[in-house]
């Protein structure tokens, strides 16, 4: 069995906060793509066709058995856009690390602070809870893995959060409408991908569809 991963880091990072889970993966057997995208630069659906695209043509993706995807924030709304408007027939799993599938609760209180635009650009101006993007994003068909963290690695933004909530995503906003596995762990935003036991819980996704119970 010939499998590849797909990795898509998160708004403002590169491809090193993910470079640590890539080796894992790669010594695994896994065949892995992981670049950095111009996340702050870009709108979501323009990240999401270019980077996705290159990384499909860049592995030659048909040749092999399934195509998975790992994301980290904003990497999984770019990924569930694509798969809006485009099949990948040998499509595997999906998951997904603190993704905010609802919007982000600091989007919608900072969006028009000069910080905010400053710092995350055109695709932090589409996390907001009413952004006209996710109305069209469509229901993945394939196994879908969420992780997410209930302990605060941003404590300056405790105050925009009712619930759990990782200090930049909440849970309720991580969680899916359509059939999707929890895991919520103690972990913060920032620094989720480099915990051991996340990262053994992304493994065992990947290789079982089995993610463990929501904690």
């Amino acid at each position: 069995m010939l499998e590849a991963v797909i990795l898509i880091h998160g708004l403002g990072r590169t491809q090193w906060s993910l470079k640590r889970l890539e080796k894992r993966l790669q010594q695994l057997g896994y065949v892995t793509y992981n670049e950095s995208y111009p996340s702050t630069k870009q709108t979501v659906d323009k990240s999401a066709n270019n980077y996705i695209s290159k990384a499909l043509e860049t592995l030659e993706a048909e040749k092999f058995d399934k195509v998975h995807f790992v994301t980290h924030s904003l990497g999984g709304i770019l990924v569930r856009y694509y798969l809006s408007n485009h099949k990948i027939a040998n499509l595997g799993r999906v998951l997904m690390l603190a993704p905010p599938n609802h919007g982000s609760e600091i989007a919608d209180t900072f969006k028009d602070k000069w910080w905010y635009k400053m710092a995350t650009g055109p695709s932090g101006q589409q996390l907001t809870e009413s952004s006209p993007l996710y109305s069209q994003l469509k229901p993945l068909q394939t196994e879908i893995g969420v992780i997410i963290g209930n302990r605060s690695s941003d404590p300056w933004f405790n105050f925009l959060f009712d619930g759990e909530h990782d200090g930049k995503v909440s849970v309720k906003s991580a969680k899916l409408e359509e059939q999707h596995q929890l895991q919520v762990v103690n972990c913060g935003h920032t620094l989720l991908m480099e915990n051991r036991l996340v990262s053994d819980a992304i493994i065992k996704f990947l290789q079982t569809g089995e993610l463990k119970k929501a904690s």
